[in-house]
Parts: C-alpha cells; structure tokens; sequence
C-alpha cells in the first residue's frame, strides 16, 4: 500500500487494525465479508482512526503473520487462504492480509454457522448477509437463476398458460419496431415457456409455475411491484407525488416510464418545419433501465425496484447488488450478467430487449449528447443504484425559453414555406433563422472569433457554467449547425452555417 492509500482510510475493500486482535472473530467478519464480495485488504499495523502508521514490533511480526494465517484458514468455511505478507512504511512493518474473492460463496465463520456467520461488506462495514443474501449467493454461485425455481406449491391451469402466451404476442407485435419485426413474432406455446424457465415440470410429470412466472404476472402478494416517487428537493423528506405500480411486469415498467415522463421537462426543438418535443433526459435510456432494473432484480430480498425523481436527479434502485464477475468497468464498456434468466427470455421475446449489454453505453452515449454530466453507478452489495443528473436551473430555463421561441419560430416559418417565389434555400435560412438565440449566437460568435476554444472557455467567456455552454453545444451539433473536428483536447469547431444566417 501507498502512504496516500492509508491516508484515504478504511473502505469497501480496506479495513485496518491497529495489531491483530485476541478474538480472531473481529477481523475474520471482515474475511468473510470480502471472500463474498469483490475481495479486499486488512492491514495490521494501522490505527483505524487516526490512519496513523504505528506498525508491528520486528521481533514479533513472523509470529504474527503465522496466526493470521492460521486463523483465516481454521476459522472459515469453505476454507479461505490469505495471502499475507510484509509492507515497510515510514520505517516501521505492517502486516497486510489480501483476500480474493471467493468462487464457493458463501463463506462464513464456522463457529457462528451459516446462519449468523455470513458476512457482507457495505459502505466500509462488514454486516450480516442475513438469510436472503446468503440464499442469493447459494443460486449465483451455483449457476442457478432464482426465478427458474420452481413452485410446487401452486399450479396453472392450461387455459392460463394460454392466456399468458396470448398477452406476450399482443405485447411483442406493439412494440415491433417495423413490419418484417411484427411478422417475426411467433406463437408462444407450453413447451416454450417449460424452456425458457417460466414453468416447470415436476418429479410426478405435473406442470407447475416457477417463480418467473409468478413475478412476470405480478402474481406475489410483495415483491412484484415497481414504487414511484416525486421528491420536493434533493432528499426524501418531503413526497409531491408517489405511486406503486403492480400487475403484469411488462404493464409495471411502462407505467414506471410514464411516471418519470410525467415528471421531469418537457422542451422542444425544430425538424424542419415541425415542431417536436425534447425532454430533459433520453426517454429509451430512462425505459431501457427499469427493464434492466427488472432483469437484475434480487427477489429473494423483501424490498423493491424504487424510481424516485428529485429536483437535480432521477434515480433508479434495484435490489442486489452486483453479479459476480461484473464490475463497474465492465458494465460501461457493455459486459453484461442477467440474473433473472426466465424473465429475460420473455421480456426479449416482447421486444423489450433489444442487445444485451448495449444499455449502459447507449446510456453514456445519449446524456452526454444532451449535454449532462455522466451517469453516476453505485453498487451498494445489497442494491444497485443509477442517478442521471438532471439539467442544471439555468439550462432548463433556457430549454422553457426555447419552448416558446420554438412555436412562433415555427409559425413563421409555416409562413415563409407557402411563399414558393422565395426559393428553397431562403426558406431553409429562415428555417435556421427560427431556431437559434440569442444564446446560440453568443456561442456562435465565440466559436468564430476562436474555432479551438474549449467549454470550459466559452463558459468563462460567456460568464455560463460549464453544463449550460455543453447544452447548446449538443443541440447546435444536432442541428446540424456545427461539428468538430479533431479530439476534445486538440480539435477545433467548425460552422456549418453561413455568417449571414445568423449575424443580424
């Protein structure tokens, strides 16, 4: 470790103990904890609140590294063994135990039983998985999928399979993007669904609903429902609006969708001669993360998928955390684990899935087009959390100015058009003429008088914050009224359109 990795303190995957305790279970919580999650270091040597290197006595620190060792490797099942080795900071010895993440999950203290000696690590603590988690970890690691479970305790009749086939083809032909997409679809029958996991067969050759199929049609008295809220500020303290949504799982994410889009802006931009609406955030990433939300839902915890929308963010939460293997890296460059296999061969067969792993950086993609600083993606062991940062106060003003200026623009442009003596190419600069500005012109003018000038100087040029000049930047782009050219560091902006159009 470095001096600066010390100083920044304990961690999700750095806990430190000022000597190795008496009662091995203090630390070996925090073994377990990092066996089931990513892995992790404890360093022994290191005061736990002052981050002060103290260090371990010379004549002592072989012994110790011998009882760490043999403490980790007696203490939990399975076995877990430690990598523990020696580290000279400030001319003083400390001991560091580094735990991989394990493959045989979960890992307890043997002493404790599975029940109440299974650990997880969260926010920088280590805390009971409880029996949820720890069943969770049974199915991941066995390459099993919870909803493919099947429930003897409840059957379905044949009349019902064929009223749920009935429903997903009606949902698949309306979200067809095209009609060759629409003449795809195919009949959905028993042995399909037996296949993708949504019923299964018995021992005695009985057909029952798995736990897919339950949720799929929102059949569990709990756990299938989406929850909706619209905060007042920045925190949860106060509701303006709430909803809880139940039913089919299909119906729950679009009206999930609906909600956001009820409540976040709407503002416009012009296609031509065509007014259209713009909201503030891209509307297919916003649906295609609750469906993702869904497809990587824990429903072993007793808690649900949350949509809450507050004054600077709207953020979706789904319980789980992470799938083994995945890490935030991956997911942004489009690897992909599902973790509720059933459901996800229906929600492909409905067109609700489009191409696996290709959510996240589509997500990326589009609010940095909009103009908006990137996703912020926290995984929290127990849930698995996405805030897309809304348009700062100035920027949405803009964007309800532009509203208005949008419709008289297209009025008069509507105007311009029926005028056939004026030609095509003065109707296409009136056309332009209607869409920008004053703002526009004053970052047009800037990009004038320096094509290589940054955001970051246009913004201090113009006295704006950086979010509101990257705003008009992207909708300019998408207009077709500039682009540019070369890399972020080294390019340079060039207008697309004559000086004419927009200099008086």
């Amino acid at each position: 470790m470095t001096v600066e990795e010390i100083l920044a303190g304990e961690s999700k995957n750095v806990e430190f103990k000022v000597q190795r305790p008496k009662d091995s279970t203090k630390y070996m919580k925090t073994v377990v904890a990092f066996s089931n999650g990513e892995g992790g270091r404890i360093v022994f040597g290191v005061d736990d609140t002052t981050r002060e290197v103290v260090g371990i006595p010379n004549d002592i620190v072989f012994s110790e590294i011998d009882a760490i060792t043999a403490a980790i490797s007696d203490s939990c099942e399975p076995v877990v063994v430690p990598d523990v080795y020696l580290q000279t900071i400030d001319n003083k010895t400390i001991i560091i135990a580094e735990i991989s993440a394990g493959k045989q999950r979960p890992y307890y203290i043997k002493s404790l039983g599975i029940k109440e000696g299974t650990y997880i690590r969260v926010s920088g603590t280590s805390r009971p998985a409880g029996r949820d988690l720890t069943a969770e970890m049974y199915y991941e690691d066995e390459g099993r999928s919870y909803d493919k479970v099947i429930r003897r305790d409840l059957s379905v009749t044949d009349e019902e399979i064929a009223e749920l086939c009935r429903q997903m083809k009606e949902v698949a032909i309306a979200n067809a993007k095209s009609e060759a997409q629409k003449e795809d679809v195919k009949d959905v029958t028993k042995n399909v669904l037996l296949s993708w996991g949504l019923l299964a067969e018995a021992e005695d050759g009985s057909i029952h609903p798995t736990n897919g199929y339950v949720f799929l049609l929102g059949k569990d008295d709990f756990l299938s429902y989406i929850q909706c809220g619209m905060f007042k500020g920045k925190t949860r303290a106060v509701f303006v609006d709430k909803r809880e949504y139940g039913g089919p799982l299909w119906k729950q994410v679009d009206d999930a969708f609906q909600f956001v889009l009820r409540n976040i802006h709407l503002g416009a931009k012009l296609e031509g001669i065509y007014r259209k609406d713009i909201y503030e955030l891209p509307p297919d990433s916003i649906r295609e993360l609750i469906i993702n939300a869904v497809m990587n839902c824990s429903f072993l915890q007793n808690s649900h998928i949350q949509v809450a929308i507050y004054d600077d963010r709207l953020e979706i939460t789904s319980p789980g955390g992470l799938m083994p293997g995945v890490t935030l890296d991956k997911m942004k460059e489009g690897y992909s684990k599902i973790r509720n296999r059933a459901l996800a061969h229906a929600f492909s067969y409905m067109n609700l899935i489009e191409a696996w792993g290709s959510g996240i950086p589509k997500l990326m993609e589009a609010m940095r087009e909009y103009g908006l600083r990137e996703p912020e993606f926290r995984d929290m062991e127990i849930g698995f959390r996405i805030n897309l940062y809304r348009n700062t106060g100035d920027v949405q003003a803009d964007i309800s100015q532009e509203v208005s200026a949008t419709t008289q623009g297209t009025t008069q442009v509507v105007r311009d058009t029926t005028q056939a003596t004026r030609g095509t190419t003065q109707t296409a600069q009136d056309t332009t003429q209607a869409r920008l500005t004053e703002k526009d012109k004053a970052v047009l003018t800037a990009i004038k008088e320096q094509p290589n000038i940054t955001q970051k100087e246009i913004a201090a040029k113009l006295g704006w914050k950086v979010d509101r000049v990257k705003y008009y930047l992207n909708k300019m782009k998408r207009q077709n009224m500039i682009k540019r050219v070369g890399t972020s560091q080294k390019g340079y902006w060039q207008l697309l359109i004559e000086d004419n159009v927009w200099q008086n």
